[in-house]
This record gives structure tokens, sequence and C-alpha cells, in this order.
């Protein structure tokens, strides 16, 4: 009987994307849908490779790209954001950047950290990006312009409490409020 292949981990830089209203807008035009995925996909894809990142993980209208550098990460996301903010033929986008260690199967990244990329970019504004406080913690005073506004400890669904932060920056949406996050976050006691 073989042996079962050992779990390799590596700590990385995790970026969740998700376009924003993507089965409603399918619903109503999904030529039109598609189209506006493969440009806002073209914007992204040059975007990660620029800063040295891979795609790791794609599904439909999301995917989990990985960095090996978390400043690179969180301005590959605002460059992102800002470009895909900017034109109205593109699908808006969520996105969501944490810092953590994760499982490697083949090409995919699984784990914790990824789940808990996915849940910020839930939690983003549309055209916005949220980040965890381990990310806060390397970019911080590394980002140029760039605020990490801070929106107070969150649990996000079946994950451990986290710090949370919007990035603040030209051309990106960003909430004032913890409340802004929507139902999937609960204030812990």
């Amino acid at each position: 009987m073989p042996q079962p292949r050992p779990i390799e981990r590596k700590l990385t830089t995790i970026l969740a994307a998700d376009a924003a209203n993507y089965s409603g807008r399918m619903n109503k035009d999904e030529e039109g849908t598609v189209q506006a995925l493969r440009a806002a996909r073209g914007v992204i894809d040059t975007a990660i490779a620029d800063a040295n990142g891979r795609i790791a993980n794609t599904s439909g209208d999301g995917l989990i790209a990985e960095f090996p550098s978390v400043v690179g990460a969180v301005r590959c996301a605002i460059r992102i954001q800002s470009t895909l903010n900017q034109r109205q033929d593109l699908l808006p986008f969520r996105l969501g950047v944490h810092l953590d260690d994760v499982i490697i199967e083949g090409e995919d990244l699984l784990g914790d950290g990824v789940n808990l990329a996915a849940r910020l970019q839930e939690m983003a504004e549309i055209g916005g990006v949220l980040v965890s406080q381990q990310v806060r913690d390397h970019v911080q005073g590394k980002i140029g312009e760039a605020e990490l506004r801070p929106l107070g400890p969150a649990t996000p669904k079946h994950l451990d409490q986290v710090g949370l932060y919007a990035i603040v920056a030209d051309g990106l949406v960003a909430p004032r409020l913890l409340d802004n996050l929507g139902p999937k976050v609960s204030r812990s006691a």
C-alpha cells in the first residue's frame, strides 16, 4: 500500500477576488457579462503577473492568487481596483488580502488562510479592498499615499476573530464603519 503524501505548507500572501453581482448580471445578459468578465480578468491577471504573483485557484468569476511579497500583493490589489473602478465596461470586484500559512495541493492553495482571504473579499465593499491585521502589520508605511482604515475586530463566518482594515486610496471604495460590512461579520463580546 503506498504511503500517503505528506502535507506541504508555506507562508504566503493570499489575494481573493470575486466579481460583484455576477449571477444577477448573467441572468440579464450572459454574453455581455462574459465579455465584461474577460476584460476585467485581463486587468486582474496582468496586475498579478506584474507583481510577481500567480493565480492558484479559479472558480468562474472568482480567483485566489498568491504573492511572495505582502507589499506587492497590496499594491497589486490597489492597482486592480483603481483600474476596474474607472471603467464602466468591466465587472466590479471585491478583494481581500491575508497573510498566512497555507496547504499546497498541486497548484491549489487550501486552508484557513485561504478561507479568511475569501471571507475578507466577501465583506469588502464593491470596488474596495479589505485586509487582515497580519497584512496591515507588514505594509504599514510602505504603500505610499494609501491609508489602512481600522474597522475593528470581527469574526467572519466559521473563522476566528481578526482585525479588519479597509484600504483607502484614490479610486477605491472603502466602508466607514464595521456595520457596513454586512451580515457575514459579527462583533465579538
